[in-house]
């Protein structure tokens, strides 16, 4: 069977817009969440963001398109640039009609749709810009990154919550494996810290409301975490067949072993009460790649620091993989340091583990000060961890249910 492996990794964070400072930052334990900038927050319940501060957009897209592009597509434009980069893909030698797009978003662009409803109430319809509806649908970035790099292989886009870049990357998988494709780009990009955004969370009493102390306010697994922190950014993954990557003497991070994703059908927004949902996905994920629960080192965990979830994803962590495995298996989520990056996250989290498997460091989940009796596993608190991984499982779950589990392993 064709495989799947990451040969590049391009990322806009909140730690930073580059792969060596990102990871070290993540290993050093470092917060990105800061009280809000873009806007004044001071209305809102929740005033606090991992807010990308460093992007030079200038490096990445012209003026001329900066303003027909919503942030969310710079950042995937940006993101998808580094990836190639990094990949050390030389397009002009490759078959372009073999190489497609996968890059979706959670929610796409918010921050247009609210500035020409704006425009809309204050000035009337004609003045609404032409560029409205191609700047906010969710698939406008795989577009734009085909368009970009004229890649015109399978190209769409995944909207699945924060399950999003993990389906987009999955697929890839798939495609892969069923010939379709031998290289895509893969991921997902979010840029909903706007006024609209952060109102419509706040009032779902979603996000959390520790705006004295934002560095501490993303405590996954903590017993005093009480919501979780809106980020934003971008993550794109080059996911490409292993013996293409190999002619090339790419450089190859992980391969992409495993695919599992399930509905939890319970409820629009809280996850299934038993975790089973979460759970069915990793044991796919596990079938998929033939391995079984004692081959998994390292999960990154969906972790989002809201009550519900952490305490349902441990559930279901000890479902999948009994509860004597679970105990041993190192889990961290990086949403401590990132906050939660919604249609990014899983593209974000599973160049974590790409990295944690290249480098033998697992990244710690921060602020673990108070232990909840409800989560009793080793989720690496406060310290990076040097440790051989070879197997890995990222975690990702989605308002609507969406579950999806990536199974990642070293070649």
């Amino acid at each position: 069977m064709r495989r799947a492996v990451i040969t590049g990794i391009g990322l806009v964070t909140p730690l930073g817009c580059d792969l060596k400072a990102v990871w070290d930052r993540m290993k050093a334990g470092t917060s990105g969440i800061r009280r809000i900038t873009r806007f004044d927050p001071a209305a809102y319940a929740s005033q606090i963001a991992g807010e990308v501060v460093d992007f030079d957009v200038d490096a990445y897209v012209s003026k001329k398109e900066q303003n027909r592009l919503d942030l969310f597509s710079q950042f995937a434009l940006a993101a998808a640039k580094m990836a190639v980069k990094d990949s050390g893909l030389a397009l002009d030698a490759e078959d372009r009609e073999r190489i497609g797009v996968i890059v979706g978003s959670g929610i796409g662009g918010l921050s247009t749709l609210q500035v020409q409803h704006t425009v809309l109430l204050q000035k009337g319809p004609s003045r609404c810009s032409p560029f409205m509806i191609p700047q906010m649908i969710a698939n406008i970035a795989a577009g734009h990154v085909a368009i970009e790099f004229g890649l015109k292989g399978p190209n769409y886009a995944v909207v699945s919550a924060c399950a999003t870049s993990a389906h987009c990357i999955g697929d890839a998988q798939r495609i892969i494996q069923r010939g379709d494709a031998d290289l895509l780009l893969a991921g997902g990009a979010e840029a909903s810290v706007c006024e609209l955004g952060v109102a419509g969370f706040a009032s779902m009493k979603a996000l959390c409301t520790r705006n004295d102390a934002p560095q501490k306010a993303s405590r996954p697994f903590d017993r005093d975490r009480s919501g979780f922190v809106i980020a934003e950014g971008g993550a794109i993954l080059v996911v490409e067949e292993l013996e293409h990557a190999r002619r090339r003497g790419a450089k190859i991070y992980c391969e992409v072993a495993g695919f599992g994703m399930t509905c939890d059908a319970f409820h629009i927004t809280a996850p299934a009460d038993t975790g089973e949902g979460a759970a069915r996905a990793m044991r796919l994920a596990l079938k998929d790649a033939g391995v079984g629960p004692d081959d998994v080192d390292y999960i990154n965990a969906h972790g989002t620091s809201t009550p519900l979830n952490d305490k349902i994803e441990t559930l279901a962590i000890k479902t999948a993989l009994g509860d004597e495995r679970a105990r041993k298996v190192m889990i961290s989520s990086t949403k401590s340091m990132t906050g939660h990056l919604l249609g990014a996250a899983g593209g974000l989290e599973t160049a974590v583990c790409a990295l944690a498997i290249t480098t033998g460091v697992v990244p710690p989940t921060i602020n673990q000060e108070n232990r909840d009796p409800d989560c009793d596993l080793d989720y690496v608190p406060n310290a990076a961890r040097e440790s051989k991984v070879r197997v890995c499982l990222n975690n990702s779950l989605g308002f609507g249910g969406h579950n999806a589990c990536l199974l990642l392993r070293a070649v």
